[in-house]
């Protein structure tokens, strides 16, 4: 299945690729075309009576494979008595029931799931002394050898281009062993052991060479936070600083991909480079801002001779001289700028993103987290407010993981003071503080949080979201709580979404009837709550369809605080003043909690109202570069069609 994509791969294209890539529409349809790999060989192994001797690894971009794994298991029997597995890694020191651990994650996503027997699957063992670590990673390997190597290896792929945990600077021919952890892998791993100060600083690895080995090596990425590393790896050099470019060398490997994580590889961001293409509207905005932003020109001031030295003569010649496309693709740009976000009463609105009328609407905005509104498109909406327009905000989870134990108590004990300090019945309350304190104290790395806990948590997060609103000049009948109920095991691993979910999603939209609604699309977020929350939306306007105020109802998408939408991809952008700046920085203040340490930095070290204002600040400059407008800033958002 995989293969027969791969060999449509024309020669063009692997002059840029120096791997075989795969892309699919999506990370599902992908880990099912990778599943389905790995029944054929399991089954392959059965007829010939021989065990299947497969590589495994963990983190968020192997869940839907080994989900699809475990429903050919259960609803088309694909047995797993013949497989004997090797996991890729392991952090060191961990216990084996921590909610971090590698052991537990198998176990519950894949093994205890399927009829594997228990002494086939191997994890490297984050228990060990120190002293014994080479000695076991030598039997490790020797395990390995006596089946004849690794049949298939699965494999993620870090921002640095780590493959397992063999960090920037390992070696081709690296062994199993203890590794120190990059600095870039400790904070993308940080979310899970609530900051990087819990974080491990090394693991146990499968070491490249025995990576090399195996016979063949399937690597999977997602999202566009992939994307930068994944063109390193396919198309830039072999070197020690990308390990996954390795793989090159490999006679039998491939890398699956979805569209975000192959949006940089030469034949997806200028494919008219690799081969022929169809010059319509988007390829031609998209090829012509391109070109714009690389040659660091104003649309306007591109001529014929930049086109052609930069494989885009086929568009003059299908499409007309270099000053008409300028102007058409200049005037695209203008229109999707504007100050109404709602629509401008009684103005021609044929070139204006959104619908003069209503004058006055209804807008849902719907925020993942109790923060993502006023980060991600705050000065739209307040102008939105400011300017009549009945807007509503809903908060689709608690976010109650993303505050800090401190925080949960500092609050708590406020609690006390106050009821002590008016007089109020306290023994209640003293008594779940005592109740949190004890367990926070106390709290183990595989153990979550008390529901007390979590309901502390989750009303901090509520409060900075009510203050947030009411900063805007909402009321309470205009601000909603979801609470959506996939989000509430406690972890970062989160239930799937469920009908519960959706339908407290639609009888929202259902009360409300919104003409807008504004979702968050950013799908770069390393939580994947996001992605969460906008399918639940979409499956939830899938089944309203049909009702009648839906025909005037239109969804528009920002993006998170990690990725700002490409500039060609815009469709409306919503310029800001200094002082609207400020006032947009003021509302994300309120979110106390989330300042000074916040429990899920990410990557990225600067606070989320500083990444908001650098990205809208970027966004605007943008737009300037190309030959437009000078704003302070910029919120952008793109229009789907559902």
């Amino acid at each position: 299945m995989i293969k027969s994509k791969i060999d449509k791969v024309t020669s063009f294209e692997k002059r840029f690729e120096k791997i075989n890539t795969v892309i699919f529409e999506s990370s599902e349809v992908a880990s099912k075309a990778a599943a389905a790999e790995i029944a054929t060989l399991i089954k392959k192994k059965q007829k010939a009576n021989e065990m299947c001797v497969l590589g495994l690894a963990t983190g968020s971009t192997p869940k839907r494979l080994y989900a699809e794994l475990v429903r050919l298991h259960k609803e088309e029997n694909l047995s797993f008595k013949n497989v004997i597995a090797f996991n890729l890694d392991e952090y060191y020191p961990m216990e084996p029931d921590a909610i971090q651990s590698y052991v537990r994650f198998m176990k519950e996503l894949l093994f205890n799931h399927v009829d594997i027997e228990p002494e086939n699957y191997h994890i490297p063992d984050g228990t060990l002394e120190k002293k014994d670590i080479a000695d076991y990673c030598k039997e490790y390997e020797a395990k390995i050898d006596a089946l004849g190597g690794i049949d298939l290896q699965i494999l993620g792929i870090g921002g640095n281009g780590h493959i397992g945990f063999n960090e920037s600077g390992s070696l081709p021919n690296s062994k199993t062993r203890l590794v120190t952890l990059d600095h870039i892998t400790r904070v993308a791993a940080s979310k899970d052991f609530q900051g990087l100060y819990n974080t491990p600083k090394t693991a146990i690895t499968l070491g490249i060479k025995q990576i090399m080995q195996a016979k063949q090596v399937i690597l999977m990425a997602w999202g566009e936070g992939k994307s930068s590393i994944i063109k390193a790896s396919v198309e830039g050099p072999i070197t020690e600083q990308v390990p996954a470019s390795y793989l090159q060398e490999h006679p039998n490997s491939v890398f699956i991909l979805d569209n975000g994580s192959s949006s940089k590889l030469t034949r997806v961001s200028t494919p008219w480079i690799v081969e022929k293409v169809e010059w319509d509207e988007k390829m031609i905005k998209k090829a012509v801002v391109g070109l714009a932003l690389r040659l660091e020109k104003p649309v306007l001031m591109l001529t014929e001779a930049d086109y052609i030295e930069n494989g885009m003569s086929d568009l003059l010649t299908e499409v007309g001289d270099a000053y008409d496309i300028n102007i058409r693709i200049f005037n695209k740009l203008q229109h999707t700028i504007t100050g109404w976000p709602g629509g401008k009463p009684n103005a021609d609105d044929s070139n204006r993103p959104e619908r003069a009328n209503p004058a006055k609407k209804r807008v849902l905005i719907f925020s993942p987290h109790p923060d993502d509104d006023i980060i991600s498109m705050g000065g739209t909406f307040m102008r939105l407010q400011n300017q009549g327009h009945e807007v509503h905000v809903a908060y689709q989870t608690s976010g109650n993981i993303a505050v800090a134990d401190d925080e949960a108590l500092r609050f708590s004990d406020f609690v006390i003071d106050y009821n002590r300090s008016f007089g109020l019945d306290n023994k209640k309350s003293i008594e779940i503080y005592k109740k949190a304190t004890e367990f926070i104290k106390n709290k183990k790395t595989s153990e979550i949080d008390i529901e007390e806990v979590r309901n502390i948590k989750g009303l901090i997060r509520r409060s900075e979201a009510r203050a947030t609103s009411y900063y805007v000049g909402l009321t309470d009948e205009q601000i909603h709580f979801n609470d959506l109920p996939f989000y509430e095991t406690g972890t970062i691993e989160k239930n799937p979404p469920g009908e519960e979910d959706i339908k407290i999603t639609m009888d929202l939209i259902e009360k409300i009837k919104p003409h807008q609604i504004y979702a968050a699309g950013d799908l770069a977020d390393p939580h994947g709550t996001h992605k969460v929350c906008l399918d639940i939306i979409f499956e939830a306007l899938k089944r309203l369809k049909t009702k009648s105020y839906m025909k005037d109802c239109w969804l528009w998408l920002y993006r998170g605080a990690w990725q700002e939408w490409d500039i060609e991809d815009i469709e409306m952008a919503v310029p800001m003043s200094p002082s609207q700046v400020l006032a947009k920085r003021y509302g994300i203040f309120k979110h106390q909690s989330q300042k000074d340490g916040v429990v899920f930095q990410g990557s990225d070290s600067r606070e989320f109202w500083q990444r908001a204002e650098d990205r809208n600040k970027e966004t605007a400059t943008k737009y300037d570069e190309l030959g437009l407008a000078h704003y302070a800033a910029m919120e952008a958002f793109v229009r789907y069609h559902f």
